[in-house]
């Protein structure tokens, strides 16, 4: 029995580590940034979409709309480049510069997952490396992670607040964090900001 969601890769180098936060309205966010990576995509994808504790078929919705696979996170896993590890539900996920973690602890901003729980330790272990990506989303959930990121000298991306299904996320990031007007992205495109 394997204890990882994927096949075999290679580790991934030291390079950078995309984390993403979404709520209501993300899985079409998430199918748009999927649906535009390439398959040699060179750094891991983390994904926090609030699901709470119900059943989440994320992975296969994100695996058909792109050609990266998605698979929700294992606790330890190994991190590899091209793969995204999504939270699964009534977990948060962490991710440090080589594995992921899991976690039951404390509900934040109500959720569990949350997106805060990925994105601070992703800018520690990670610093000028990260790349943070805050969707469609009720409240503010994300907002102090993106400033972790930003302080930590990582890369700060946010969806256009008038294309998105819920824009108070987006919305508070922009109030809070000196988001650079070029990385309030339109389309949504990673593949710009590759390694």
């Amino acid at each position: 029995m394997s204890t990882t969601a994927f096949p075999t890769a290679p580790p991934f180098p030291s390079s950078r580590l995309v984390v993403i936060g979404a709520s209501l309205g993300g899985v079409s966010a998430l199918k748009e940034i999927c649906s535009g990576l390439p398959r040699d995509f060179k750094a891991p994808i983390c994904v926090v979409l609030h699901t709470g504790d119900r059943k989440s078929i994320l992975p296969d919705i994100l695996s058909a709309a792109g050609p990266l696979p998605a698979a929700h996170a294992i606790d330890g896993e190994a991190l590899r480049a091209g793969r995204i590890y999504i939270a699964p539900p009534d977990h948060h996920l962490r991710a440090g510069v080589d594995e992921v973690r899991l976690s039951r602890g404390p509900k934040e901003h109500h959720s569990r997952p949350a997106i805060d729980p990925l994105f601070r330790p992703a800018a520690v272990a990670c610093k000028h490396r990260a790349i943070g990506v805050v969707l469609t989303g009720m409240l503010d959930d994300g907002t102090p992670g993106m400033g972790a990121i930003k302080a930590c000298g990582g890369t700060t991306i946010v969806q256009d607040p008038t294309e998105a299904k819920a824009a108070s996320m987006p919305l508070s990031v922009i109030r809070h964090v000196d988001v650079e007007p070029p990385r309030v992205s339109r389309r949504l495109q990673l593949k710009r900001m590759e390694p």
